[in-house]
């Protein structure tokens, strides 16, 4: 394509890394995302049916839970990805590219992913709670046949913001190292000035981003009661 090659030189020059680099962040989406998913599913169940009036009140377990979910928020992802370096070698066997950044991308998203599910949930009918446990539902049924099936748009919902917000922490990750898109655009279009990959690079993320929203979108459409 000669058209490319003159537009789009240094990226031409370099399309297997470019592919890599996109290889390399879808990878570091599904391994860390899929993680994300699960964990933060079940911190955010555990901090409703915990919480003060609710199913299962118990409230050390939220109040440690709680602060806990806190105090991962409160710190920036550039220092959680050095902090947790040590963690990532013992965990993964190193603590750079792919493998090394799951672990910090797993503590940095799913503090967040728990707090979106913790108000998904909260949109639920405290009638159909009530009104379940008062048919003798155990508090597991009430979780799974009423906070859930009712939730499903929102945490839906829930779950493609947290994609959005992963696909940036991962770019961001790339400025040690962890590979993918991000370390790709700072490697070549900051350190080198090769402008054409950075608008590349922003151009793909944003495609990205606006494919995961329409189709969160529409799945949670289809599940709106």
């Amino acid at each position: 394509m000669p058209e490319l090659k003159v537009l789009l030189p240094n990226l031409m020059r370099r399309l297997p890394e470019f592919w890599k680099a996109c290889g390399d962040t879808l990878l570091m989406e599904v391994w860390s995302g899929a993680i994300i998913f699960v964990f933060g599913l079940i911190f955010g169940i555990i901090l409703t049916v915990t919480k003060p009036g609710g199913i299962m009140e118990n409230r050390p377990i939220y109040q440690v839970l709680d602060k806990i979910i806190n105090l991962f928020r409160s710190i920036p992802f550039i220092i959680l990805l050095t902090a947790l370096m040590p963690l990532s070698r013992a965990i993964m066997g190193t603590a750079i590219y792919v493998r090394g950044v799951i672990v910090p991308l797993v503590f940095g998203a799913t503090p967040f992913f728990s707090r979106q599910v913790e108000s998904a949930l909260a949109q639920t009918d405290k009638g159909l709670v009530e009104a379940a446990l008062s048919m003798g539902s155990s508090p597991f049924e009430v979780i799974f046949r009423v906070y859930l099936r009712e939730s499903l748009a929102p945490i839906i919902r829930a779950v493609t913001i947290t994609i959005i917000s992963l696909l940036g922490l991962t770019a961001m990750a790339g400025a040690v190292g962890a590979g993918g898109l991000g370390d790709f655009a700072i490697r070549y279009g900051h350190d080198r000035n090769m402008i054409d990959i950075t608008w590349v690079t922003v151009i793909v993320l944003v495609l990205g981003v606006s494919v995961v929203q329409w189709l969160g979108e529409f799945l949670a459409r289809k599940n709106t009661h």
